[in-house]
């Protein structure tokens, strides 16, 4: 996991490396899709990342996601 993510913001930057939208993430998640704005405005803040491209990068960079792994992610079962 990144150093500094919470649980949470860990399962929104896997959303965010897997293309998803703040309302895809909500619902997957059970969460409104403000709370979600503020755990990726969270999220890059705590990795230094411009935009959620970078913070994609990062995921795949941290091993959090693959290519061609739609759904599919390290560590945790498929993102619904």
């Amino acid at each position: 996991m990144p150093v500094g993510l919470t649980p949470r913001e860990h399962d929104v930057l896997r959303h965010i490396a897997l293309g998803r939208n703040n309302a895809e993430i909500a619902a997957a998640l059970y969460v409104s899709v403000e709370t979600i704005k503020t755990h990726v405005r969270h999220v890059l803040d705590r990795l230094g990342a411009r935009d959620r491209t970078q913070a994609a990068v990062l995921a795949y960079e941290f091993g959090l996601v693959f290519p061609g792994a739609e759904g599919r992610v390290i560590g945790a079962g498929p993102c619904p």
